[in-house]
């Protein structure tokens, strides 16, 4: 965050009578979000892992909702800006806020931590993402431990099960509540599976959103929130599995905010599943920050992406996709996109943030 001092001019044109520039953005912004914590007495969740983070978080929200007030970060607002944004949208009567943690490496968690002062502590998962910058998926599973490590004695912390790259680094002292996914159904657009016994569903139509809401759910109980008797319309956030009609009954699946390798995968099936019958294209962008072993990462999903009728990569590392066609940039994929999908194809579009897909998926709709 840099550069407000651009608009010093202009503020004081517009009737400012003073301006306030701190030599420190990022601790001075953090030092607003703390001072909010320190006043309110709402419930904070801190959620954080590898994939599913923002879902989860945007599932949870639509639980907490209609029983809590409730403030829950925007979009993928999780940084050392995003979090003190949201510590700052809390209101007087707010009772929970959810609050995503992302990171880029070790100690970042933990500062953030430090400012929200969550309350609950939920990781989605661990998988290789960051790899170039951590090394490791011990180092990963210890980065995001970190939200672990600044919760109170006796706090609830939801982790997913069969993740013993994570055991090591679980404190002791915690309520740990684990999940897994679920034996989920998915019939028209509604995704259905027991939690604790009793049957829930939720309204969107990806058969891996349902582990993502077992957390959710999970967090919810914690809370005092009891399971939803009635379907929970989701509203997931910009470019994040975000639904729309095509000419000649076809589906666009707008996923272009980010990928890894799990993710992708996941989404490549969840392409498959929605297809019904209809030609399937996926058009995927590189993963990066995957390390040395990216060509290998992008050959694994390469060889998943082979059951997908039409495959356009897009990226140099893209070309380990082996796909049907290749465009070296995201405003290059553009032309080959209007080319080649027909009325009624099931699209799905996913590449890292740095490949700037969304000018695909505007140009199809």
């Amino acid at each position: 965050m840099s550069g407000g001092e651009a608009f010093l001019d202009d503020a004081r044109g517009r009737g400012a009578a003073a301006s306030l520039v701190p030599d420190d953005a990022f601790a001075a912004l953090a030092a607003i979000g703390s001072a909010v914590r320190a006043r309110t007495t709402a419930r904070v969740v801190g959620i954080t892992g590898s994939v599913g983070k923002t879902s989860t978080k945007d599932i949870l929200g639509a639980l907490l909702r209609p029983h809590l007030r409730t403030v829950a970060a925007e979009d993928g607002f999780n940084n050392e800006i995003g979090v003190p944004l949201t510590l700052a949208r809390v209101e007087p009567d707010t009772e929970v806020v959810v609050a995503e943690m992302a990171m880029r490496g070790l100690g970042q968690i933990r500062w953030l931590a430090r400012v929200a002062r969550p309350d609950l502590g939920v990781i989605t998962a661990i998988a290789p993402v960051h790899l170039e910058l951590l090394g490791s998926l011990e180092a990963i599973a210890q980065a995001k431990a970190e939200l672990l490590e600044e919760l109170p004695s006796g706090a609830v912390a939801v982790l997913p099960e069969d993740t013993p790259v994570l055991e090591p680094f679980v404190p002791a002292g915690l309520d740990v509540r684990r999940f897994r996914p679920p034996d989920a159904e998915v019939r028209d657009g509604v995704t259905r599976f027991d939690f604790r016994g009793r049957e829930v569903a939720f309204r969107f139509a990806a058969r891996h959103q349902a582990t993502n809401a077992v957390a959710a759910l999970e967090a919810a109980a914690a809370l005092g929130v009891p399971p939803p008797e009635e379907p929970v319309a989701i509203e997931f956030s910009r470019w994040r599995s975000q639904e729309s009609e095509l000419p000649g009954g076809g589906l666009l699946v707008n996923d272009s905010w980010n990928a890894n390798p799990v993710a992708t995968t996941a989404a490549l099936a969840s392409l498959l599943e929605r297809a019904e019958g209809r030609r399937t294209v996926a058009i995927l962008g590189e993963m990066a920050e995957l390390g040395p072993e990216a060509p290998r990462f992008h050959e694994e999903v390469g060889r998943e992406a082979a059951k997908i009728d039409l495959v356009i990569g897009v990226g140099e590392l893209a070309r380990h996709y082996e796909p049907d066609e290749w465009a070296a940039t995201a405003a290059d994929a553009v032309p080959l996109a209007r080319r080649l999908v027909r009325p009624g194809d099931v699209v799905l579009v996913k590449g890292s943030r740095s490949v700037g897909l969304e000018v695909v998926v505007e140009a199809l709709r």
